[in-house]
């Protein structure tokens, strides 16, 4: 499967069968170390405040994807908590970006999403991004997130790295202040990626957090021992109310047996467009758009799984 831009792939038409994409890493480095950073490097990432700036390929434009992340944070993720050849999975690959950031950085990846459209968008993205150089597989397979652990190997994935969607924060009118004067169409549009009945964007809390369990359960036997898993998401606001669902999935996954090991805060304030005020002058609201969690797991070498296996 080596130099193979992207596939697309159905999972009816695939038969859900195991991938033959490589896991093994390619570098020289140490075996006891966790990536290829330099002290230098690793010293740097050690700051628990991330800070990222778009670059020319990040996709920006909410009609094509509601909710995005620049290239260059997956590639921070990436590079601390893998090597090269290894395997990266993106459960939520929406537009992409999990795989051109893999693909930049030579290592494997597979990405799944439900709509057929952001995958199409994950090809042009990866053919623009093309480089005989670089050995690594980039795999967009249509299905549903419940069905990972029929397509990988057990032990197989270095970092689960995703950005899933915010329980049913999309699937409503945008109404925010920010919006209202500007020249375009977001202002009272539905964002929601899809309505789709198995789309966890169209679900409650409690149902969302659920949910999520049970399919992070599903891949924990896949990752390695001192595997990662982090997760990008943000609270919301909810008729006056906050609802903290970084707090809901790290609960949930802990009962699913992941151990977590750093929140990360992804200051998002050089990126963020003109804003509203919120609150004034009786109820201090901070801006939910200017920063979002990453939250760090992993499988703990001492975790066997066993009775963690749905």
């Amino acid at each position: 499967m080596q130099n193979v831009p992207t596939l697309i792939l159905e999972g009816d038409a695939f038969h859900r069968r195991k991938l033959p994409i490589p896991y093994q890493r390619t570098c020289k480095c140490p075996p006891t170390h966790i990536n290829c950073m330099t002290p230098k490097d690793w010293l740097k990432s050690q700051l628990g405040v991330w800070q990222f700036s778009y670059e020319r390929r990040d996709i920006r434009d909410k009609n094509l994807h509601p909710a995005t992340f620049p290239i260059a944070l997956a590639k921070k993720v990436i590079e601390l908590f893998t090597h090269e050849g290894e395997l990266v999975v993106d459960p939520f690959v929406g537009s992409g970006t999990t795989l051109v950031a893999a693909s930049d950085l030579n290592r494997n990846a597979v990405g799944f999403d439900l709509q057929r459209h952001y995958l199409y968008l994950c090809r042009q993205r990866l053919n623009l991004n093309s480089n005989i150089f670089n050995y690594a597989s980039q795999v967009a397979i249509q299905d549903d997130a419940r069905h990972i652990d029929e397509y990988l190997e057990e032990d197989s994935i270095s970092l689960i790295w995703t950005s899933p969607p915010y329980a049913n924060l999309l699937n409503r009118k945008r109404k925010n202040k920010s919006r209202r004067n500007r020249n375009n169409d977001q202002l009272g549009k539905i964002e929601q990626y899809s309505q789709d009945e198995r789309d966890l964007g169209t679900l409650e809390l409690s149902a969302y957090s659920e949910a999520i369990g049970d399919i992070f359960q599903r891949l924990l036997p896949l990752l390695k021992p001192k595997g990662h898993c982090v997760i990008n998401v943000s609270d919301m606001w909810w008729e006056n109310e906050r609802i903290t669902i970084h707090i809901s999935l790290v609960e949930e996954l802990r009962k699913r047996g992941y151990e977590l090991r750093n929140i990360i805060i992804w200051d998002r304030t050089n990126i963020v467009n003109q804003i509203g005020i919120f609150g004034w002058p009786s109820n201090y609201i901070t801006m939910g758009v200017t920063f979002e969690y990453l939250l760090d797991f992993w499988r703990s070498p001492s975790n066997g799984i066993g009775s963690q296996r749905p």
